[in-house]
């Protein structure tokens, strides 16, 4: 294994550069960007390197929406023990911390994206934990709020999601999906709360600017 991937810290501050998402200028995150190289990496590269393909080092619009929503009405996680689930970059955790969440955990499988997370949250001066455990399936653990920024873009995964979610919901925990029109979104069982336009990259999206929505997830 290539020694940089030995430590992910080290990784990711040698492969992005430290930027402000479009719709969420408050919070700054390690990003890839076209002036680095893990911007022209296909997913073969990726796999010969040894690293998972790296969706922590992206502002995913689903997660800049649902960001900018918590961000805009601090209510919705101040006081509370807030789970960002499939964190990726942290943005969502971070955005829930700054709106005074009391207990934050940002949760990703992935170990880069863990490391990214506790970078991007001394970048932004906040605390919160972070964890690589498997969370889908398990019974609540004091959340009080979940937070989902776009995780619906495979239909397995998807669907493991929207089960455990909608048993949460019905226990009354607060659950929370920013979406851009992913094909795996539930079809039912959502409400609406906001869109919003989200200026994007045809790096990653087939489109400028993506219609992003946050949603939230109704009882079974």
């Amino acid at each position: 294994m290539n020694s940089s991937l030995r430590d992910p810290a080290d990784f990711i501050r040698g492969n992005t550069a430290l930027h402000e998402p479009p719709l969420v200028p408050e919070i700054k995150l390690h990003l890839a960007t076209e002036i680095v190289p893990i911007w022209q990496m296909t997913e073969e590269e990726l796999e010969r390197s040894g690293l998972p393909p790296p969706f922590w080092a992206f502002a995913w619009a689903g997660g800049q929406a649902l960001a900018r929503h918590i961000l805009d009405n601090p209510s919705v996680t101040s006081g509370k023990s807030v789970l960002d689930f499939g964190s990726g970059s942290g943005l969502i955790g971070i955005a829930a911390a700054k709106s005074g969440g009391n207990l934050v955990l940002c949760a990703d499988i992935d170990h880069f994206a863990v490391a990214a997370i506790e970078i991007n949250a001394a970048s932004n001066d906040v605390t919160l934990e972070a964890t690589a455990e498997d969370l889908v399936g398990v019974e609540n653990r004091g959340w009080d709020v979940i937070l989902v920024g776009d995780m619906c873009y495979e239909r397995p995964l998807a669907e493991r999601i929207e089960t455990w979610l909608r048993r949460l919901a019905g226990e009354g925990v607060e659950v929370l999906i920013g979406d851009p029109g992913r094909t795996y979104l539930p079809k039912s069982g959502l409400e609406k709360i906001v869109s919003y336009a989200v200026k994007t990259t045809r790096e990653l999206e087939d489109t400028d600017v993506r219609n992003t929505s946050v949603w939230r997830v109704l009882p079974a």
